[in-house]
């Protein structure tokens, strides 16, 4: 009787394996404004650095300090919208480029892309966000750089 419990219990847990590997994956594109803008209200960035998407050349002369800074976050979805993880996420995103340009002596990082799975992503107004029904996660690739 015990190893037909078992035998059952196996039998349930190889069903589910199916369902593991094809986790959601779903791609979000929102606007990496308001994540900053957002990240700015709430005090968690300064605003003494200047982001620039991909596309967005900001005015003055630009020094590269550091190209191709990349940070790649991750959050817990559950129980929320794949828009409110992504937006958590991307702002945690954007904090970690803030401390590095700060820490580089930067005031903007510019060419900043979507850098998810190495992957880039080039878009002048949406960063790439992938939800799934446990983790969202939000990576970017930009260079910290002195404006004059």
């Amino acid at each position: 009787m015990h190893f037909k419990k078992i035998a059952a219990a196996a039998t349930l847990l190889i069903c589910a394996l199916p369902a593991v590997s094809q986790a959601r994956d779903t791609a979000v594109y929102l606007p990496f404004d308001k994540a900053v803008a957002e990240a700015t209200r709430t005090g968690k960035i300064d605003g003494s650095v200047k982001f620039y998407l991909a596309g967005n050349t900001p005015a003055g002369k630009a020094t590269v300090l550091s190209a191709g800074s990349v940070t790649n976050k991750k959050t817990n979805a559950f129980n929320k919208t794949d828009e409110v993880a992504c937006e958590w996420v991307a702002q945690s995103a954007i904090i970690s480029l803030h401390q590095a340009a700060k820490s580089a002596g930067a005031n903007a990082v510019t060419n900043i892309v979507s850098f998810y799975k190495s992957n880039e992503r080039k878009d002048p107004k949406n960063y790439e966000c992938h939800a799934g029904a446990i983790m969202a996660g939000v990576a970017l690739k930009g260079d910290l750089v002195q404006l004059k």
